[in-house]
């Protein structure tokens, strides 16, 4: 206790001294400086309590509603494939060169089969953009070619820059997308026409993908509402297949033109037709883009020619990648995808995109399909028949000729390796049996082409020849001997006096008629 007495008393003197030293006004206002200080701090640090409190997906919310504020464009290329660069083959390495080398000054980079699903998630989890259901979307895709279209507009929407197909080659510099007569800051996005055809906008196969713009390239600003517009669209449409199917959305099939119009330019064109409108108040349909010359800015979005995405297709008036205008060139070797969602393809005149929007061809292929649809059951399946054996036919000669072809490679004698000759097999011709009889209707009548005429069969023999019968020239008589009487000549004969009547001959019912099938897929 003592101790304890002796310590308070010291500290009470310490204080007494302490307190001496300082004048009695500033010890009367000490407890205010106190409680000033105390408040200022406080304010200062009210945001930085707020901040703590407030949640990752908030955070995230409020950058989706900030939009784009950049003026400049980000400086990044971006491209997609199954492996990283490091893995690329030489064909996909020299594409992808020309777009460093041109762009020295942009970032590159290539998202794979194996980090794209991170890259999703970890900017449309709950830490950034908190959207589960684009997530959970990406996650169970199984159709690849979805899952590339999809991943180009996720990554746009991010951080924007360049996207390019991994098959795409720069052939001009980035910086010369923009023409020097706009300004950088009033363009949000760039495009290019890609097919222009509308004349063909209401073909039930080439309608919705006669008019679009590409997507095998183009450029933007991050966080543009187009690009999350048409990510909701593709949504939707994705969960409606996977409803009407009755599948989960990994067991969807989707053929070619699904494809195109789902996620494809079609689906791409028409979220980019319908900003425009929002934008300008003004309805905006193709029309305004159709054969342009020069290009054209709507609403934010500049739109390029043909030439400049799109050159060298043979349509649409794309001219060539000598072209002054031409900035890329598409090599189309890494779209193989059709081979899992095949195009509609008659069996007897295939597609109809082989006819490369010529409209002649077109034409006649719909004519075809017109006369096809026609034919009873039994007469569809035989012209399906005749068309089977002639493919087979063609493709035993092209077979034939490429084997002829390595002889000639390998430069060895081919008497010594020529088969024994075998009898020549006729094949069955268009309209006939391989007996070489005509192929008849269930009435007994010959079956016609789709033209109406009858059909000819080249292994047929030819029709025999008539005998042109001539004059017969006038007998003259021997001269007489000498010293004998001369002998007059007989009455002259004339030659038509001796001529017999020709005999109507029936002619070959099979060698009559002229014309001939169509069958080559146009």
């Amino acid at each position: 206790m003592e101790k304890l007495r002796r310590t308070r008393s010291r500290s009470m003197q310490t204080t007494s001294q302490f307190s001496g030293r300082l004048p009695k006004q500033i010890q009367r206002a000490l407890p205010i400086y106190a409680i000033l200080v105390l408040f200022i701090l406080i304010i200062s640090n009210v945001d930085t309590l707020k901040s703590s409190t407030v949640s990752h997906a908030k955070r995230s919310t409020q950058k989706i509603l900030k939009g784009s504020t950049t003026a400049d464009f980000p400086r990044k290329i971006w491209q997609t494939w199954k492996v990283d660069p490091l893995g690329f083959a030489e064909r996909d390495l020299l594409s992808a060169r020309t777009w460093t080398q041109l762009n020295p000054g942009h970032r590159y980079e290539v998202l794979t089969d194996n980090n794209d699903m991170y890259y999703v998630e970890t900017h449309f989890g709950p830490d950034e953009l908190d959207r589960p259901d684009i997530v959970e979307m990406y996650r169970s895709l199984k159709v690849q070619i979805i899952k590339a279209d999809l991943l180009r507009y996720l990554i746009m929407y991010v951080e924007g820059g360049v996207y390019t197909d991994i098959d795409v080659e720069a052939l001009k510099a980035v910086n010369a997308w923009i023409p020097d007569r706009y300004s950088v800051g009033d363009v949000d996005m760039v495009v290019s026409v890609e097919i222009d055809q509308p004349e063909f906008k209401d073909h039930p196969i080439l309608g919705q993908k006669s008019q679009s713009f590409c997507q095998w390239t183009f450029m933007c600003k991050p966080r543009l509402p187009v690009m999350l517009a048409l990510v909701d669209n593709i949504l939707l449409w994705l969960n409606d297949v996977a409803a009407k199917q009755n599948v989960p959305i990994s067991e969807i099939k989707l053929d070619f033109d699904e494809v195109i119009s789902g996620t494809g330019p079609s689906a791409f064109t028409g979220a980019i037709l319908k900003e425009m409108t929002i934008k300008t108040g003004d309805q905006v349909d193709w029309s305004t883009f159709h054969a342009m010359r020069e290009s054209k800015l709507v609403g934010g979005f500049l739109v390029l020619t043909v030439e400049a995405f799109a050159a060298g297709q043979g349509h649409s008036d794309s001219g060539n990648h000598n072209a002054r205008g031409a900035l890329v060139k598409h090599h189309y070797h890494a779209s193989e995808w059709p081979l899992l969602h095949p195009r509609f393809s008659h069996p007897i005149y295939g597609e109809v995109e082989k006819c490369n929007w010529e409209p002649e061809c077109v034409r006649i292929w719909d004519e075809n399909m017109a006369a096809y649809e026609k034919l009873s059951p039994e007469e569809k399946e035989q012209q399906i028949a005749i068309k089977k054996a002639l493919d087979e036919h063609d493709a035993l000669h092209a077979k034939m000729g490429a084997q002829k072809l390595d002889l000639n490679a390998l430069n060895m004698p081919q008497q010594n390796l020529n088969p024994i000759p075998q009898a020549a097999i006729p094949m069955p011709q268009p309209g006939f049996h391989p007996d070489g009889s005509p192929v008849r209707n269930l009435d007994g009548s010959i079956m016609r082409n789709l033209d109406g005429s009858l059909p000819i069969n080249p292994n047929a023999p030819p029709p025999a020849q008539k005998l042109e019968i001539k004059d017969l020239p006038a007998p003259k008589a021997d001269p007489a001997p000498p010293n004998q009487p001369q002998i007059q000549p007989a009455p002259e004969v004339k030659a038509k006096d001796m001529k017999t009547e020709e005999k109507n001959t029936p002619k070959d019912s099979q060698t009559e008629p002229k014309g001939e099938i169509f069958l080559g897929a146009v």
